[in-house]
Formats: structure tokens, C-alpha cells, sequence
């Protein structure tokens, strides 16, 4: 069942592609094949934070999802073993606010 999977959504709109967006993907598959993390990494379309890019978007079975910005390829061991392994946040976390807002 995807619920109680970690889900890693990788933005790959042209902004994102453009900043390695495809290299950052294939680098969070590697590093979670490696650690025997169970995670369902898909593409998603463009986030709105273009200028973050590469923006990964992190949901955790029973947590609010994590945005993460400029996530490179370098930064993808790190993601893998720092947050999803050890639940520990990175630096470049994008406050994401699905709350509405009264008017």
C-alpha cells in the first residue's frame, strides 16, 4: 500500500529539469535502492518554486509533506540518510502552507 510508503515527489517542470531535476531523481532512487528504503519516487509537475529548483517534495506515512529545495544530485545521500532513514531535517526545507486562508 503507497499510504505507508515514503513518497518523494521530484518537480520536473523545465525549471526544474533545467537545474538537474532528472539527476536529482535518479540519484534518490539509487541512494533509497541502496539503503533498502522503501519509497515511492515519482515526477510531479511544476511546484511554484522555480526559483528553489530542484524541489523535492517529501510525505511520510502520518506527517505533513516536506518541501525541500535546491535539491541536487549531491544533496540526494543526504536527503535519503538524513530525513527519510534517520528523520532528521536538512537545511533548504520550504515552508508549505495548505492551510486556506479565511477571507
Amino acid at each position: 500500500n503507497a499510504d505507508q510508503m515514503i513518497q518523494v515527489k521530484v518537480a520536473m517542470a523545465t525549471c526544474g529539469i533545467a537545474a538537474g531535476a532528472k539527476q536529482t531523481m535518479e540519484a534518490i532512487i539509487e541512494e533509497c535502492q541502496k539503503n533498502n528504503v522503501a519509497a515511492v519516487v515519482t515526477q510531479t509537475g511544476c511546484m511554484g518554486y522555480c526559483y528553489a529548483e530542484p524541489t523535492v517534495e517529501v510525505k511520510k506515512p502520518g506527517s505533513e509533506p516536506v518541501v525541500f529545495g535546491h535539491m541536487t544530485s549531491d544533496k540526494a545521500a543526504e536527503l535519503v540518510n538524513k530525513y527519510l532513514i534517520g528523520n532528521e531535517l536538512l537545511e533548504g526545507i520550504i515552508p508549505v502552507n495548505y492551510e486556506k486562508i479565511d477571507k
